[in-house]
């Protein structure tokens, strides 16, 4: 298990992001696993790119607009987990290379209002298919404005989207990273 990285660590978004709102889909039974990935709801990121994160926080509040967090850093072990559910490259990481979210370098998005309330996407968080696509065909107007305006703020904060999923972001750095298996209690310590 590779250890906490001392340089850049796993931070809280909330202590840089104060006003987003949690809903980690993996700390509950709604995934696509059917059961808890995660003990507790958490969103880490490496400090760095929780930075880069708040300023696209930033922009997005200047709109009226709050992040909503499903996911961010995501042991290992989780990755897994996710693969023995759906192992298909197209929609889940393989474990034996990692992703993004397991170096502490992703975060899985959508948006809300200055109050709270959930805005329309293309497509449920998840959901693996053509609506999830950033651009798909078919999505009615708000729901793609609202990914445009998502993806805007995210890309002019130094991240880069999945094609695949509105939801998915990687800053650009992770790619060097080591790949993480430090658990959400090791990590909040």
């Amino acid at each position: 298990m590779t250890a906490l990285p001392a340089t850049d660590p796993l931070t809280p978004l909330q202590d840089l992001i104060p006003d987003a709102i949690l809903d980690i889909r993996y700390a509950t039974e709604d995934n696509l696993t059917g059961r808890a990935l995660y003990p507790f709801p958490a969103a880490l990121l490496r400090r760095s790119t929780a930075v880069k994160l708040a300023r696209a926080a930033d922009a997005l509040r200047a709109k009226g607009l709050r992040l909503v967090v499903y996911d961010a850093y995501r042991p290992l072990s989780v990755q897994k987990a996710l693969w023995a559910a759906k192992p298909d490259p197209k929609w889940v990481a393989d474990p034996r290379k990692g992703s993004s979210h397991n170096r502490g370098g992703a975060v899985d998005l959508g948006l809300a209002d200055k109050s709270g309330k959930p805005l329309p996407m293309p497509s449920k968080y998840d959901e693996f298919g053509p609506r999830a696509r950033h651009g798909a065909a078919g999505v009615p107007a708000p729901a793609r404005r609202n990914a445009e305006t998502l993806k805007i703020a995210m890309a002019s904060a130094g991240f880069e989207p999945l094609a695949e999923e509105w939801w998915h972001y990687r800053d650009t750095a992770a790619k060097s990273w080591p790949v993480l298996d430090v658990s959400f209690e090791e990590a909040a310590k």
